[in-house]
């Protein structure tokens, strides 16, 4: 096991998932201002989104690279049962069925870099190839104090 591995680091195969929010859209350095932003206002509109599958789950969505110019920025979104009723300036998403590997982070979103390069050395160590181009996947399960997150990082692999 490598030095400072992650512990809780697996690999699982998630099914579809159709997701309701909003897309934020910045200079790189800002996500880290601007998607908390975006949660609070997705938590504060969620009453407004028709069949959420799990309210106390925030699902965030990103390509770490190969994306088409609709897909770059970040998505904070609510997982949905079916497109319906979408509130107008919400966007929706469909991430298909994936394997991932998955490392559980709970901490500040300052701290979420470092557990990311943990869990790249895991996928590299353990054989797997990261599929930048394809939806990568944060579970949110604590989102409203950026600093104390609960949330699984799931990064595509083949």
């Amino acid at each position: 096991m490598l030095e400072n591995a992650p512990v809780k680091t697996r690999r699982i195969k998630m099914e579809e998932f159709k997701l309701v929010g909003f897309r934020v859209l910045c200079p790189a350095d800002q996500y880290i201002k601007e998607i908390p932003k975006a949660s609070l206002r997705l938590e504060n509109r969620m009453p407004k989104i028709s069949h959420i599958t799990n309210s106390n789950r925030q699902i965030g969505a990103f390509r770490a690279e190969e994306c088409t110019e609709d897909e770059d920025g970040y998505w904070v979104c609510m997982e949905v049962s079916a497109f319906e009723d979408v509130p107008e300036d919400m966007v929706t998403l469909t991430v298909p069925v994936q394997s991932y590997a998955v490392y559980h982070h709970q901490g500040s979103n300052r701290e979420i870099v470092k557990a990311y390069e943990n869990l790249h050395k895991w996928i590299e160590t353990s054989g797997f190839k990261r599929l930048k181009g394809r939806w990568h996947l944060e579970l949110y399960h604590s989102w409203k104090d950026p600093e104390r997150l609960s949330v699984e990082l799931c990064d595509t692999i083949e």
